[in-house]
């Protein structure tokens, strides 16, 4: 049932976090390392297909089920226990981007920010919980497979009366846009390898406003950033 009206925000920030909070292109590149140093470059390869693989199946990325997975043709190398290890333990923190922290307390002082993205149930809630994304957001996060499919459900626990969705992926945030329309305002910020593949920006419209980086959104006021229907870009072309 939706919270009653006395519950309901002006504005909430939503925030995805691979890409666009957390450098999760890099992450990516240590756990590939990793497991062509505890292993052999060809383990690396045949783990890197098998994630392919999965991600295509599931639409979201799937660190662990594809060890799992890539598990069941290795079933007896001893080494796939320390790298299993390395992904759990991964110092995300050291992966936020610069200004992260800085940009949840700016964007606390004007709403209600919450943490909403995709992912699997184990590793995704890791991750935001060893980089301290958990309690910079007072522990308001969501989780789904596909989180544009979601937004009646994040309605129903963050009801607001304008949402400012924050990504990294264009094809997200046409998805949304299209659900909530005058109601949402989308925030392109343009890091991680989908922000940069020519394809999808010629694909899909741009977003309501467009970052190089996330501590860019500093700069932005509040009347800015509820501003819907046309492209800002403080940030530069």
């Amino acid at each position: 049932m939706m919270k009653d009206a006395s519950d309901m925000r002006e504005v909430a920030f939503l925030l995805d976090v691979d890409n666009t909070l957390l450098d999760n292109d890099t992450a990516q590149a240590d756990y590939i390392a990793e497991i062509r140093r505890r292993a052999s470059p060809e383990a690396a390869n045949h783990y890197w297909e098998v994630f392919k693989q999965l991600t295509r199946e599931l639409g979201y990325a799937d660190y662990l089920g594809a060890l799992q997975r890539y598990r069941l043709d290795h079933m007896h190398d001893p080494r796939l226990l320390h790298i299993s290890c390395y992904l759990l333990d991964y110092p995300f923190a050291d992966r936020l981007y610069d200004g992260t922290l800085a940009t949840i307390t700016y964007l606390q002082s004007l709403g209600q920010t919450i943490i909403l993205t995709d992912g699997d149930v184990v590793f995704q809630p890791r991750k935001i919980m060893r980089s301290g994304l958990y309690q910079a957001v007072a522990r308001r996060i969501m989780i789904f497979v596909h989180k544009e499919e979601e937004l009646e459900q994040v309605e129903r626990r963050y009801p607001a009366r304008h949402y400012v969705m924050v990504d990294d992926k264009l094809r997200l945030l046409a998805a949304i846009k299209a659900y909530w329309q005058d109601r949402v305002t989308t925030v392109f910020v343009r890091q991680g390898h989908y922000a940069a593949d020519p394809q999808v920006l010629a694909t899909y419209p741009a977003a309501d406003i467009s970052v190089r980086h996330i501590g860019q959104l500093q700069n932005y006021s509040l009347e800015t950033l509820v501003r819907t229907g046309h492209s800002i870009d403080k940030g530069g072309a």
